[in-house]
């Protein structure tokens, strides 16, 4: 054996630290750490609330459309105060904002909870209610979007992302069953206030975080503000094509509305729960072993490539007879999502300058709100006109075919490259400037 080559065990150490998630931003930024915290409470206590409100609709109706009409209520709101919220997010001190907002959420889940206490409960406050949520979870989402970029360093972006994608896929994987014993045992009262106190811990991790104030200048927030950051979406082709491939495979790929219809077809009605599931686990392996994504640097590509993975195992998954090979299917579609999501959050956060950032995260929330909820709609409409599998495996192709249409129009997708793209140079400039700055105040 060559003396320079380490033995077996030590190539596979090298491999597994190689995996591991990179914690190089929560060792270096206190206020990484604080969000991360806070992140991971809200999480699990949003998922109790998730299951609660359409559980509790559903008692008080037994109408599955009434279920449904939820997600009325609630598109609108998220769009139009997403765009709103990313222009607030631009003019004013983005701590401030995640802050209040979140104390508005736990306000909204504690009429929740006040209206299920009625001895007899009331159904139109519950849609008044997800209405609001939305509103106000628009308003926060681009503020918190944004506000991870101003507290981490800009070489460990990518290694952030992933660490509050972990989080989030953990929680989707066990807080909607933690969620579901809870309110199937103690009842949607004690989902709705053990989220109020979710958000209680919340605010005591945000409010530790330091201030976050707006660049020097900004905008104020209007509607010429918000257009103003919709026309730099649209002159970063790049950019475009990240909004473009997700909305893609989202319009085409997701069939989550016709899964219990699949699996009764598949002669598996137990397999209902682990095929919503199954793409969160995929997502939380990714997560898990994430730290290889640090050493990416051209994003655009590994944007398609994922896409296509995507829209591929989508395809497969609606060609086989057999749950189990589906199921394998559902968690390959996950894990693929998951390093799109990597690839979509780094370009975004190393290329956009802070100064349109919170409109840009607008801009975003728009896209992946609004692809999912007519993915629904596709993968509804094309199951009654050809077949539940044929809706599956057809929308995996299309989104294929999508993709690769997709990166052939916008070359600059493919082509970006974070150490030589002038965008995300100028960003790295400011970030060392910021950061030159904050040093020579501490002294």
């Amino acid at each position: 054996m060559n003396d320079a080559e380490p033995p077996p065990r030590g190539r596979l150490r090298a491999l597994l630290r190689s995996l591991r998630p990179d914690l190089a931003p929560w060792h270096s930024s206190r206020d990484f750490r604080l969000l991360w915290l806070s992140g991971c409470v809200t999480s699990l206590g949003s998922y109790l609330t998730y299951v609660a409100v359409p559980m509790q609709i559903k008692d008080l109706t037994g109408s599955s459309f009434a279920v449904g009409l939820v997600g009325a209520f609630e598109l609108v709101p998220l769009i139009v105060f997403g765009l709103w919220g990313g222009a607030l997010a631009d003019a004013l001190d983005r701590r401030k904002l995640v802050l209040f907002s979140e104390a508005g959420l736990g306000v909204l889940t504690g009429l929740l909870l006040l209206n299920a206490l009625l001895p007899t409960p009331v159904l139109w406050p519950v849609y008044l209610v997800a209405a609001l949520v939305a509103a106000t979870d628009g308003l926060q989402r681009p503020a918190l979007d944004s506000l991870t970029p101003r507290i981490v360093p800009h070489d460990q972006l990518t290694a952030a992302f992933a660490l509050n994608s972990l989080y989030r896929n953990a929680g989707s994987v066990a807080g909607p069953a933690l969620a579901g014993i809870i309110v199937a045992f103690a009842g949607v009262q004690t989902a709705y206030a053990l989220d109020v106190l979710t958000f209680g811990a919340s605010l005591l991790l945000l409010a530790r975080i330091r201030a976050v104030p707006p660049p020097t200048g900004a905008e104020r927030p209007s509607v010429r503000a918000v257009l103003t950051g919709v026309r730099y979406a649209w002159s970063r082709k790049d950019l475009l094509g990240t909004y473009a491939v997700d909305t893609c495979a989202m319009l085409f790929a997701f069939p989550v509305a016709i899964f219990p219809f699949l699996a009764s077809e598949l002669g598996a009605d137990w397999a209902l729960g682990p095929m919503y599931a199954a793409s969160a686990v995929g997502a939380l392996a990714v997560s898990a072993t994430s730290g290889w994504t640090s050493r990416v640097h051209r994003h655009g590509r590994l944007l398609v490539v994922s896409a296509l993975g995507w829209g591929a195992a989508m395809a497969l998954a609606g060609l086989f007879g057999n749950v189990w090979p589906v199921l394998l299917c559902l968690a390959l579609a996950g894990g693929a999502d998951q390093i799109s999501g990597i690839a979509r959050s780094t370009m975004w956060n190393q290329s956009i300058p802070d100064e349109v950032r919170g409109r840009m995260a607008g801009v975003e929330l728009l896209s992946y709100s609004v692809g999912p909820q007519l993915g629904q709609v596709r993968a509804g409409g094309m199951a009654g006109l050809v077949g539940v599998r044929a809706s599956v495996w057809a929308g995996g192709a299309a989104c294929v075919v999508g993709v690769l249409a997709l990166a052939a129009a916008l070359p600059s997708l493919l082509s970006y490259d974070d150490r030589t793209d002038p965008h995300a140079a100028a960003v790295r400039a400011e970030h060392a400037k910021a950061e030159a700055e904050r040093a020579r105040a501490a002294v």
